[in-house]
């Protein structure tokens, strides 16, 4: 490849000359020697001069240098000369995005030391003839812009101070946490800026339009890039292009009025071109919806993590899911993949990902779908269920259905802003129960297929039962709630075909209906059986006498077993059997035996001091939290429930009205409870979803960045500061008010 002419070179060596400059001459001359003559044509003597004393002062702690010089008409040219690394251009147009520079012109260039040489230091730096991408930081990258600053001027100290710390994490390997880290400050840049909602308007979203040339390259593959200009225009685009593993050698960057035209030498990161027909299109669609996708990042509440699952995403929809693909193609898909992905990494790794077949389906429906009744779950269910000839089949089958309907919930509470918490929690529990009704009678007729049928001594079948307790008896169930559940059973028996006791039928049963919701442990549907009679001590079913000898005063509950008691409530099983245990359940909650105060209050502070780690906040057990709230009515429940039936619900929430309406809570008692438990249950739910554990309610601590993802995620607007600082005003305001009604009635 021809170098540049003599006179150019004479005329570096001359600015180098009046710039004292000590550049060894031999440096010089290589660093001419590895550059295009493209590079030459845009860039002036002077400025070829500065570059190469950046270059000059590359080294194993100085692996960038940047250059800002002022322009005319309120341009700057921001130099970049720094070691390469893979995904390094994204990162250095991310930068620039990010401090506020839009991208108006500039040229790209990389060059590479013979035979792949180890990045040069002060003492040695040997570019070569170009070659095709060799190993990370064994090239080294010339690139120049010119840029229109949307705020002040464009510092030198702070781009280079924030590029050293992002080729660090290049040069280690971790160019997606490097990418995560500017997505994060981008979208923070785009909303202080108010460019935010310019990036997620039609611009950003219109097509691309994308052609390779064969001819302009021997050995790149030539991709011409057509699109409106918007604010990243060139991060995104340069973002897709990492992301999809495709290495940039030199980009040619251009704006005429409202439209980018840019040139990328690009190929495989092995260095092989991309010629194949259908890997152009590939890669064609592929950087077309992520550049889109980009700009949609600030409806995210998490955008790095939105993005990484969308690459995901991106993968399974282009092996040829026509739903995911028809997805794509709308403008609010889009939108809407934004915000979901954002939400959760949970639930794209642990669910969605791994049912990606339902999420295609619903992705393109949920709109259109209605939640259901829990008596139209039922049929449906039972109908789909019906459709496996043996019991394997059927449990997958109910399993299918259950993760399909709780995406749709899911789906709704996170995009529809009309779904209320309290319809959310309603339809998650509807389908609980029809879930735990089809399970146990599916259970129950594979034990029967096995051992017969469980009789007692008159030949009558022993008939069984099972019961809601905790979120789930109280119909208050949020995101990953787990299934607190209570199997009862009538009476001893046998079986007629094995002659096994009835007893150790059930526990089976139990133990198969635990194995039959398949849920991810402490997630979504997790059974939990916890609150059973003694506990993990006890069978994992209890038969009716156990229960009214284990439930009486003087048998082997503790007194917050009582209180526990409240919320138990029927939802599958034999009806007769469930009002026996109910009605037992009445006498001994609302009998006339005193309210034991001191050992309420006892396992309440235990509660506090034992279950909250020093200098945080728990959000279920944490002085004036969500247990509060509930052991507030639940106590009063107690105390007032025999002289006034209407007391017994099993319903936090209803609970706190009716105790206001008998004027057994004042107004302003009544309204700092139940707004608390509002709030409380929205931030633990956020928490959940994110998390997917069911019992890490701790709040992010103060300043970090998951306090302002969890702040986005329930619906704080602002940058993730602002957002976070609103949403711990809230937490102090609604604590301070629980406590101080909680503490005022009961000491």
């Amino acid at each position: 490849m021809a170098g540049p002419p003599a006179a150019l070179v004479d005329a570096v060596r001359a600015a180098l000359a009046r710039d004292g400059s000590t550049v060894d001459p031999k440096l010089l001359e290589a660093f001419v020697a590895g550059l295009d003559p493209d590079y030459f044509e845009r860039e002036a003597p002077a400025d070829v001069a500065v570059h190469v004393g950046m270059a000059a002062e590359l080294g194993t702690f100085q692996p960038a240098r940047v250059a800002v010089t002022p322009r005319e008409n309120g341009r700057y040219d921001v130099a970049v000369v720094a070691f390469d690394y893979f995904g390094e251009f994204s990162v250095v147009c991310g930068l620039l995005a990010v401090h506020g520079l839009n991208i108006e012109s500039g040229h790209v260039h990389t060059f590479v030391g013979p035979a792949g040489e180890a990045p040069p230091t002060r003492a040695r730096f040997r570019p070569g003839t170009r070659r095709p991408p060799a190993r990370s930081g064994t090239a080294t990258i010339v690139d120049v812009f010119r840029v229109h600053p949307r705020r002040g001027e464009p510092q030198a100290a702070a781009l280079e101070k924030d590029l050293l710390l992002l080729v660090a994490l290049c040069a280690a390997g971790r160019i997606d946490e490097a990418r995560e880290r500017l997505n994060r400050r981008l979208v923070e840049s785009l909303g202080a800026s108010g460019d935010a909602d310019r990036s997620a308007g039609g611009e950003a979203l219109a097509p691309l339009d994308i052609a390779f040339d064969d001819d302009a390259a021997s050995r790149w593959t030539v991709m011409n890039v057509r699109g409106a200009d918007t604010p990243g225009f060139l991060y995104a685009l340069a973002n897709a292009l990492a992301m999809r593993g495709v290495y940039v050698q030199q980009v040619r960057i251009e704006s005429v009025g409202r439209e980018v035209r840019d040139t990328f030498w690009i190929a495989r990161r092995d260095g092989r071109r991309i010629e194949e027909a259908a890997d152009r299109q590939a890669l064609r669609l592929a950087v077309a919806l992520i550049k889109q996708f980009t700009h949609l990042l600030p409806s995210a509440p998490d955008p790095a993590r939105a993005l990484r699952s969308f690459d995901q995403f991106l993968d399974r929809a282009m092996a040829g899911d026509p739903a995911a693909v028809e997805t794509l193609g709308r403008p609010e898909g889009l939108r809407e993949l934004a915000r979901l992905l954002g939400s959760s990494e949970f639930l794209w790794e642990d669910f969605l990902r791994m049912q990606f077949e339902h999420l295609a389906p619903v992705l393109g429906r949920w709109r259109s779908r209605a939640l259901p009744s829990r008596d139209v779950l039922r049929r449906e269910l039972h109908a789909w269920v019906g459709k496996g000839a043996a019991h394997d089949e059927r449990k997958r089958l109910l399993n299918e259905f259950k993760d399909e309907q709780l995406l749709l919930v899911d789906m709704k509470h996170l995009l529809d802003p009309a779904l209320t918490l309290e319809r959310f929690s309603q339809a998650l529990g509807d389908l609980a129960d029809a879930v735990v009704e089809e399970a146990l009678s599916l259970c129950r007729a594979e034990l029967v297929e096995r051992h017969g049928r469980p009789r007692d001594a008159s030949g009558r079948e022993v008939a069984v039962a099972a019961f809601g307790l905790g979120k789930f008896g109280g119909g208050e169930m949020g995101y990953a709630s787990d299934l607190e559940l209570l199997v009862v059973y009538r009476g001893p028996g046998r079986t007629d075909k094995t002659a096994i006791d009835a007893g150790a039928v059930f526990d089976k049963l139990v133990r198969m209906l635990t194995e039959t919701i398949s849920a991810r442990e402490e997630g979504i549907f997790h059974i939990d059986l916890r609150l059973r009679p003694f506990g993990r001590a006890g069978p994992l079913s209890s038969p009716l006498e156990a229960v009214r000898a284990y439930y009486a005063t003087g048998g082997g509950a503790a007194p917050f077993e009582r209180q526990a008691l409240i919320k138990l409530r029927q939802v599958a099983g034999d009806a007769a059997l469930g009002e026996a245990v109910l009605a037992h359940r009445d006498a001994f909650v609302w009998s006339d035996v005193p309210w034991d105060h001191d050992d309420a209050l006892h396992l309440r502070a235990r509660q506090a001091r034992e279950l909250v780690p020093a200098g945080r906040f728990n959000v279920k057990y944490s002085e004036g939290a969500m247990v509060e709230v509930e052991y507030a009515a639940q106590y009063l429940q107690v105390q007032h429930g025999r002289a006034h039936p209407e007391l017994r619900t099993p319903s936090t929430q209803g609970a706190l009205d009716r105790l206001q309406r008998l004027g057994l809570l004042a107004p302003d008692e009544h309204r700092a409870l139940a707004e608390a438990y509002m709030f409380w249950r929205r931030v633990s739910d956020g928490l959940r979803m994110v998390r997917g554990y069911a019992r890490d309610l701790l709040l992010p601590v103060a300043g970090s960045e998951e306090l302002g993802f969890l702040a986005r995620r329930l619906g704080y607007t602002g940058s993730g500061a602002a957002a976070a600082e609103a949403l711990a005003a809230d937490v102090a305001h609604h604590r301070d008010r629980v406590h101080s009604v909680f503490t005022a009635r009961f000491g």
